[in-house]
């Protein structure tokens, strides 16, 4: 425990070591989505039970200036297949905004390996934006949630 506090105490009073802030006019983004999870033990066909959940993807704009245009979503499978772009036309994002997606927990489709790319572009150098999605089943007095961030990609 004293080595952990030494260590964060440690990144705090060394900027050099904290990430610099880099500006950019466009990028592309992978976000793992899971549709559902599988669990349990495998079934006399050798498969494991699948447990659907449902997403909810957030891309917020964190540039305080400057909009940024979401320029595609596209959704996949777990196999890489296409399944849908939810972004036919390019669509503004102002200054500190947010755009959300949604997953219905009964659209199973992508599967436990989906994901998202997600392409934006701005005008001049901007603040990247977050994207993340948080998947999540709330049934009865039971809830489980987690979130998955995207990276960037070339």
């Amino acid at each position: 425990m004293r080595a952990l506090m030494l260590s964060i105490l440690l990144a705090l009073s060394c900027p050099g070591l904290a990430q610099d802030v880099v500006l950019s006019t466009g990028q592309s983004l992978y976000l793992p989505i899971y549709s559902h999870l599988l669990y349990g033990n495998a079934n006399l066909g050798g498969k494991p039970g699948r447990y659907p959940l449902s997403a909810l993807v957030s891309l917020r704009n964190t540039d305080p200036r400057q909009a940024i245009r979401i320029v595609s979503a596209r959704y996949y499978d777990t196999a890489g297949k296409p399944l849908r772009e939810y972004f036919p036309k390019p669509a503004l994002l102002p200054p500190l905004g947010t755009l959300e997606l949604f997953l219905e927990r009964n659209d199973m489709s992508g599967g436990s390996g989906a994901n998202f790319i997600i392409a934006w572009q701005a005008d001049k150098p901007a603040n990247a934006p977050i994207v993340e999605a948080v998947h999540a089943d709330i049934t009865g007095n039971r809830t489980l949630s987690f979130v998955t961030s995207a990276r960037v990609i070339k």
